[in-house]
Order: structure tokens, then sequence, then C-alpha cells
């Protein structure tokens, strides 16, 4: 199973994204998706998540509100829009998969619920 992200970069504060991750190599089951990040000189920390039957998305409590998270279950992919961006949402973005039925709601904005990961992509918010 791979997971790909793409989509980021420079923007200006106020701007907008939309990050798309793909997910290749037929994983057994999806449970759910999520996003994390990773600031400089800071962990990794939860932004959002969907479930991939539908039913449930998380958001972070920073991105509430800017930031959207939806699911194309025909193409394996999950999209992250970002409106507003501000500098503090400068990160390394990660997708992840959730391949087992057992995070709910919740549980699912924790790291280790997730079985597969992408590389990352970068986005940066200049001031």
């Amino acid at each position: 199973v791979e997971l790909v992200e793409s989509g980021g970069g420079l923007v200006q504060t106020g701007g907008s994204l939309r990050l798309q991750c793909v997910v290749s190599g037929q994983p057994s089951s999806i449970n759910a998706m999520g996003w994390f990040r990773r600031a400089p000189g800071k962990e990794r920390e939860f932004v959002s998540a969907l479930r991939w039957s539908g039913g449930w998305t998380l958001y972070a409590d920073s991105v509430k509100g800017r930031f959207t998270i939806t699911r194309d279950a025909t193409e394996n992919t999950v999209h992250l829009q970002m409106n507003g961006l501000q500098p503090e949402d400068t990160a390394v973005y990660y997708c992840a998969l959730d391949g087992d039925p057992i995070c709910t709601g919740a549980g699912c904005r924790q790291e280790h619920e997730y079985d597969y990961w992408g590389r990352g992509t970068q986005v940066t918010v200049s001031s």
C-alpha cells in the first residue's frame, strides 16, 4: 500500500491550497483516512480525519472552520481543502490510512491508529 500526497506549495496569508492523497496498492480495507502535520521544531500533530464509509469527520480545533476533508472512494483519494491559511499552518502535511476497524470517532486522532503513511507535502504560508 502506498500513499502519495500532492498539492503543497507556497501561499500568502489568507490563501488556499488543496492537498490530495492517492492510495494505491489495494489495501484490504480502509477504516479511516487522516491528515497530520509537522511544523518546524514541533512534533507531528493531528489535523483532520474521516471515516472512509462515511458518517463522521474530525478536525483539530486550530483548523476547524477553515479546512475541509473529503474523499472520493471511486478514486481511492482523500483531499484536504485549506482556506484562510495562516503562517502557523506552515508544516509538512502527511496523509495516513487506518486499515483496522478499531478506532472510531475521536479515537482516530491518534497517530498509532494509522497503519500506512505518505512521505508528506510541504505547505508554507508567508506573512
